[in-house]
């Protein structure tokens, strides 16, 4: 049973603006035109936080003439619940383990 989560990944999502970004993407696919419009992020910050989340994995790009659109990698975020379910398992299981002080 695995019982760590996947820190960097924690790190990455921890950003409002990344989060929000991500919570986006799981609804459909966009662009960073449409990105900005719906968080009201300038451009070169929410291009900054973009990549970010690719380089960690979490979006792709897919080019659309001189639009770049982003897409949640859902493989990504199962595997992230995956380790949080697996990670509160083991919490149900501890309760019943109980270290002896010295």
């Amino acid at each position: 049973m695995l019982t760590s989560v996947d820190t960097e990944l924690i790190r990455v999502l921890g950003d409002p603006l990344r989060l929000r970004i991500v919570t986006l993407l799981a609804r459909e696919t966009l662009c960073t035109n449409h990105l900005v419009e719906e968080t009201g992020a300038r451009q070169t910050n929410l291009s900054n936080h973009l990549r970010v989340l690719r380089e960690a994995g979490v979006v792709e790009t897919e080019p659309c003439g001189r639009f770049t659109y982003y897409k949640l990698r859902p493989d990504v975020i199962a595997q992230l619940a995956s380790q949080f379910a697996d990670l509160a398992e083991s919490a149900r299981t501890a309760t019943e383990n109980k270290r002896a002080c010295p």
